[in-house]
């Protein structure tokens, strides 16, 4: 019997992952710490845009890798190493709840799903102003509907970074 998803959570990426990445990032580089003097940087460590005189770093992240067994995906052959901005020192991690991050919504997102192997089952491309951000629930309860779906991917179409990650609540 299938368990019908009706619920899901969006991940930033966790504090022991953070920790590494600030020491060396999964293309093995240790990236420099500076401070935004504009602001308005997508920060995958508390899902939110960076704040103007924030120390903030660039860094190269590889969401299916990050933490092998513990995820229940195997990377495989779409192991994927892209940047990603994080704050240069520890923060609070998100509060915005476990819905879609709308602070970090553009015009341009793909949802991309995934199965417990790591293969890809496809994706939803979204267009939707910042006003109907919150619509991307929806879309990502109707994905999870497919029971082979084990966590969807959020990322940003003009740069293909990774933004967050959707999981099931079972």
């Amino acid at each position: 019997m299938n368990t019908v998803i009706t619920s899901h959570e969006i991940r930033a990426i966790a504090p022991e992952v953070l920790a590494r990445l600030r020491v060396a990032d999964d293309a093995g580089r240790v990236r420099p710490i500076r401070t935004d003097p504009e602001g308005g940087a997508p920060l995958r460590c508390c899902l939110r845009r960076s704040r103007a005189g924030e120390r903030i770093m660039l860094v190269s992240y590889a969401p299916l890798r990050v933490r092998p067994g513990a995820h229940g995906v195997d990377a495989g052959a779409y192991d994927e190493v892209g940047p990603v901005f994080v704050h240069g020192d520890e923060c609070g991690g998100p509060t915005h709840g476990t819905g879609y991050p709308v602070a970090l919504h553009g015009p341009l997102r793909v949802l991309r799903a995934y199965d417990a192997r790591g293969g890809i089952l496809g994706g939803r491309l979204i267009e939707l102003p910042d006003a109907r951000a919150g619509e991307v629930d929806g879309v990502l309860t109707e994905m999870f509907a497919d029971p082979d779906v084990a966590l969807i991917h959020v990322r940003a179409v003009v740069f293909g970074c990774f933004l967050a990650e959707a999981r099931p609540i079972r």
